[in-house]
């Protein structure tokens, strides 16, 4: 909900060429507690006054000389700056009110002035205003807390990678289907593999000399989409020497627990360890 404190203080302009209704409102406005209400008779001036002073609420004559109220609608609807337009139509003629509606306005007073309506209806559109307004506000607001928020992510992200390409020798990520998606570090001269999945047949660019055994275990790990710690495995080279190795990994899962992949770390091991 708005506040009084805030309606009350809310910017209102009185446009109208006739001394006596401008001096009414401006008296009917003050004595209900308004605070900031002002006029003027130069409807010429209106579209500039509201890029000056963004009001919250405009009370517009439509029958005037030189430019009528219709053509001042037209003028506030390009400011580029505010899409909700904050008029109100002062009017006597009924065949306007559809026309004035149908331009954009949100509301009209009808002449003579029912000093009653007028209030409620000031009132009314005021608080429909404001509302308008603090929803923008939240909404750029959340748009800057998701903006910030998304930058700390890539930057963690990337301190991540950093630490995590210090610490060991690659660094791996894969996508749901077990393609790998990114690496760094010299993974494929070191294990001489090609990027394929760490799940899969026996020719899914491992290439001979992996132990079976231990592929299968990796393999159980990756289909449970369980996180796995230092991994030991090896492959005998065709020289018959041998390369132990250890990788960690864990899955993982967008907001809606849907895998995503798997992503982790690698070193190799000194013989003898």
């Amino acid at each position: 909900m708005i506040p009084e404190s805030a309606i009350l203080a809310a910017s209102i302009l009185i446009v109208d060429d006739q001394a006596a209704n401008v001096l009414l409102l401006s008296r009917l406005l003050g004595e209900a507690g308004y605070t900031r209400v002002s006029s003027t008779m130069n409807p010429q001036e209106v579209c500039a006054l509201h890029r000056q002073n963004a009001y919250d609420l405009i009370l517009l004559d439509l029958q005037m000389p030189a430019m009528d109220g219709f053509a001042v609608i037209e003028g506030l609807k390009t400011n580029p700056t505010d899409s909700f337009l904050p008029v109100i139509v002062l009017t006597a003629q009924p065949g306007h009110r559809l026309r004035a509606l149908q331009a954009g306005v949100r509301d009209f007073i009808s002449k003579p002035f029912d000093l009653a309506e007028v209030k409620t209806r000031i009132r009314n559109m005021l608080e429909v205003r404001l509302l308008h307004r603090a929803l923008a506000a939240h909404a750029e607001e959340l748009e800057r807390v998701v903006h910030e928020r998304t930058a700390e992510l890539r930057e963690s992200e990337a301190r991540y990678r950093s630490l995590t390409e210090l610490a060991s020798d690659w660094y791996w990520e894969q996508d749901d289907k077990g393609e790998f998606t990114k690496v760094s570090g010299p993974v494929l001269e070191m294990l001489g593999i090609r990027v394929a999945p760490l799940e899969g047949d026996a020719d899914d660019g491992w290439g001979a000399g992996w132990d079976a055994t231990e592929r299968q275990a990796l393999q159980a790990y990756v289909a449970a989409r369980r996180p796995f710690l230092d991994f030991a495995f090896h492959r005998v080279n065709a020289d018959g020497s041998r390369q132990h190795f250890r990788v960690s990994g864990q899955p993982m899962f967008d907001q809606s627990a849907r895998f995503q992949g798997y992503r982790g770390i690698g070193i190799e091991m000194a013989p003898g360890h």
